[in-house]
């Protein structure tokens, strides 16, 4: 839904139709592409991210905010957290989009990093870092300091309460989603490189810097060029933070209570 000037095949107008259209012409785990290097990827990237988001959140807070919480401490350590998980979504994410491109050459996550890799060299997977970045400083931002706002009005005490946890991670995912979508589709651009857009654009070479997918997005599309797959993108950033913050929790959870009852009382 992102692309610029997408083939008039791929042309899509909703969510529900592009899924439809999808699955109908490309077969029905064609929206699943690229599922494998993101679950590589994921694992390591949250694991640095919440370690990363829990250590700075602590340390903030007591710099900041002697008692309580510190939205300031919360924001800081969110976008901290996001420099150590994008380093190693990046790669994942340019694999990612390229599979999911209408009509792409690529077969499998594999021959598509060795294209890659062999075509445009290791830059590649971080031509658009510090645009995901761009993107994802604001976005974890907005993200953290929504939930944890939200847990002070709904959760107060802090305590383990899966239903506060999945309707504030939702709630943060979509605001922070909707917020950010112009910086998304600049980094799609910059990730795929699609050769039709640029062609029409007048763009030789390689499109590169946020500023130039900036002008590019604009000069192709306008002011809702910004916009376009927003609400796709709402809708698969609300259930996506509403898990993540509820099995983060849930295993936060488990695993101090395990430990606190396995502690020899002195």
């Amino acid at each position: 839904m992102q692309s610029l000037n997408p083939d008039p095949k791929a042309h899509y107008t909703s969510v529900y139709g592009a899924l439809k259209k999808i699955i109908r012409t490309e077969g029905f785990w064609r929206p699943l592409r690229g599922l494998n290097v993101m679950m590589m990827g994921a694992g390591p990237a949250h694991a640095l991210y919440f370690a990363c988001y829990e250590n700075m959140k602590r340390t903030l807070n007591a710099v900041f905010h002697h008692q309580g919480n510190s939205h300031l401490a919360n924001g800081i350590a969110g976008s901290m957290a996001t420099l150590l998980h994008d380093a190693v979504m990046n790669p994942a994410e340019v694999v990612k989009q390229r599979l999911q491109m209408y009509d792409s050459p690529h077969r499998s996550a594999l021959s598509c990093i060795r294209t890659v890799w062999g075509t445009e060299g290791l830059g590649a997977f971080y031509r658009s870092y510090t645009t995901q970045l761009t993107m994802n400083v604001p976005f974890q931002s907005i993200h953290f300091i929504t939930y944890e706002f939200l847990q002070e009005q709904i959760n107060p005490y802090r305590g383990y309460n899966p239903q506060s946890h999945i309707i504030s991670g939702g709630l943060a995912g979509a605001l922070a989603a909707a917020a950010t979508t112009p910086l998304d589709v600049c980094k799609t651009l910059l990730n795929t490189q699609e050769n039709m857009a640029l062609n029409l654009a007048n763009v030789s070479g390689r499109l590169s810097g946020m500023a130039n997918a900036f002008r590019t997005v604009y000069q192709l599309n306008g002011l809702p060029g910004y916009f376009k797959g927003v609400q796709a993108r709402v809708i698969y950033q609300m259930p996506s933070t509403a898990i993540s913050w509820s099995v983060y929790e849930f295993f936060k959870y488990f695993l101090t209570k395990h430990k606190l009852e396995n502690r020899t009382p002195y």
